[in-house]
């Protein structure tokens, strides 16, 4: 089991500790937006474990990646819980990338491997879309 912690430091303020030891602040309160919110995290989180997977499926594909932007966007419910209930990934890549092994890699990384995207799509629905680059010059 994976232990983390999270210690309140005054208003509506945390530091979070992860499992490896890594400190986060956090801070609820919308209005002073001294760091990133629970749910915003969440949202982050999502499109770091797919392009984890994306950039590892093309390297393996050995396609030739200079740039991968994950663009996160989502919709929540209108009442609480506010869960998400609709997301959008817009990858954006650059590089001598064959458009079939993009598509496939995105598609493994939503259907098979990002543990974010198989929880939220729990309660959202989750779409996305690609766009290739030219390489640099």
């Amino acid at each position: 089991m994976q232990t983390g912690s999270v210690k309140w430091t005054g208003e509506l303020k945390f530091v979070a500790t992860s499992p490896s030891g890594h400190s986060v602040p956090f801070d609820s309160d919308r209005e002073s937006n001294k760091a990133p919110g629970p749910m915003e995290m969440l949202l982050l989180a999502l499109g770091a474990c797919t392009a984890t997977d994306v950039v590892i499926i093309l390297e393996k594909k050995r396609q030739k990646l200079e740039l991968l932007e994950v663009i996160c966007s989502g919709e929540r419910a209108a009442k609480p819980p506010e869960v998400w209930t609709k997301l959008e990934l817009v990858y954006r890549l650059r590089g001598q990338l064959d458009d079939a092994a993009v598509k496939h890699a995105i598609q493994l990384s939503e259907e098979k491997y990002c543990s974010v995207s198989a929880m939220l799509r729990k309660t959202a629905t989750l779409t996305w879309r690609y766009e290739i680059l030219p390489p640099s010059a």
